[in-house]
């Protein structure tokens, strides 16, 4: 009788650590997917200001090209 009693607490106690192992992979899991997902975010971010650069840049040489147009027709 004492045996099994310990033997029901030795897996009980070893269900709990499994248990508490278990919840603490998947709480850090759970920090690695929103670490991913908020790098993602960031190089969303930072090809949305490139690419917001680049148009800037692409205006800027379209009116540059339009005033030597201009000044090459004036000539």
């Amino acid at each position: 009788m004492r045996e099994t009693e310990r033997e029901r607490e030795r897996d009980r106690r070893r269900e709990m650590e499994r248990n508490r192992d278990k919840e603490r992979d998947q709480k850090k899991e759970k920090k690695r997917e929103r670490e991913r997902e908020k790098e993602i975010e960031r190089k969303r971010e930072r090809y949305k200001e490139k690419d917001g650069e680049r148009d800037r840049e692409r205006e800027r040489d379209r009116k540059r090209n339009r005033k030597r147009e201009a000044e090459r027709k004036r000539k």
